[in-house]
């Protein structure tokens, strides 16, 4: 069945010819030159394609902290998992979250134990979880960047002006650009480029990643998904590098507006303040998070349940912090592929759809 606006980006002769065109525009280089895609879908589809073998010598493709499952901590895991095992407590969560292994258990071992955790596909199910059962107090798991925080942030208003009292939300809602220039401070990552999210984007727009280009000379590329579009887009910040060019130009124009989505912004902000946030692999970066705001204190589950998760802790052994910050890949990690599997997974990289120790299991290994 044809697909409109999306069949010429798959077209194997158009692909051919991109990548024809990348080999030109890297031989314009006049040093190897490292490109973190940020986002995790990219790094799904760079492996499923096989991007990655097929570019030229003297470029190289590194994966950063852009699966939302992947760099949310331990210990968000773990407090989370707490409340979980609560009694008057019924967990919402997105499938995903259901197999990443906590410090003592995950949500899938806790459900066994009794606890009662459902899988939704959106908040608006787990707003109807809430309506349905009265006398328990519904907690959704909000994780995700800026694309899927305005429908948590919808969901906490209609809570809030229809009076769902039992209705909250634990939000470990992270923001992409500060992550950005935490990664620009790293010496040892030396990234040369970024190749950034189209989702995130549409939602924030392109501006938001100026201070990155403007204060760390990093040249950034906003890409669309399809080959066409990421060997398109790497062909881009060939150019930009040979130039000595640092600016944020915009490849996937059929996705993303030049000002993103003013009103979701408007919901996120309605809802939510900046606040500090802990990133598997990065620590916690100032202003990276989503922190539900005063007013609607009432739906904010860390405002109203106290756990102890002093016993978080990284799984031992698993590298998912150094994969996330690009200073390993997945083959580095002695677990992968062996007491690391998409079957038994240790750390969330590969748990998740968007994990990059996924991808390479799948398509790499």
């Amino acid at each position: 069945m044809p697909l409109p606006y999306l069949d010429e980006f798959r077209q194997e002769a158009h692909v051919r010819v991109l990548m024809e065109q990348l080999d030109e525009h890297a031989a314009r280089l006049s040093k190897p030159v490292r490109i973190m895609e940020v986002c995790g879908t990219h790094t799904m589809a760079i492996s499923r394609h096989g991007i990655r073998q097929a570019l030229p010598k003297n470029l190289r493709l590194i994966s950063g902290p852009g699966c939302p499952v992947c760099v949310t901590a331990n210990t968000d895991i773990d407090a989370f998992i707490e409340m979980a095992l609560m009694p008057e407590v019924i967990v919402a969560t997105f499938g995903d979250m259901l197999r990443v292994p906590g410090t003592r258990m995950g949500l899938a071992e806790a459900r066994s134990q009794g606890a009662r955790v459902q899988v939704v596909y959106s908040t608006l199910d787990a707003l109807r979880i809430a309506r349905d059962n009265p006398d328990s107090t519904v907690v959704f798991f909000g994780i995700g960047f800026e694309t899927t925080a305005p429908t948590v942030a919808a969901a906490i208003l209609e809570a809030s002006e229809t009076g769902l009292d039992n209705f909250m939300v634990m939000s470990a809602h992270k923001v992409v650009p500060p992550a950005l220039a935490a990664l620009c401070g790293t010496p040892e990552l030396a990234v040369d480029a970024f190749l950034c999210p189209g989702h995130v984007t549409a939602i924030i727009g392109p501006g938001a990643y100026e201070p990155v280009a403007r204060d760390f000379g990093i040249p950034c590329v906003i890409a669309g998904f399809e080959p066409a579009d990421i060997l398109q887009s790497l062909s881009m910040l060939c150019d930009q590098v040979a130039e000595g060019r640092a600016e944020v130009e915009l490849q996937y124009t059929r996705g993303v507006r030049p000002d993103g989505n003013p009103a979701a912004r408007s919901m996120i902000e309605k809802i939510f303040e900046p606040g500090d946030a802990e990133w598997r692999g990065l620590g916690i970066i100032p202003g990276s998070g989503l922190a539900i705001r005063e007013e609607f204190a009432a739906h904010d589950a860390a405002r109203h349940f106290e756990v102890d998760v002093s016993y978080s802790r990284e799984p031992k052994g698993c590298l998912c912090g150094a994969i996330l910050t690009g200073q390993k890949i997945p083959r580095d990690c002695p677990l992968f592929g062996k007491s690391c599997s998409p079957d038994h997974p240790v750390g969330p990289c590969m748990v998740s759809s968007e994990g990059t120790c996924a991808a390479y299991y799948q398509y790499e290994i």
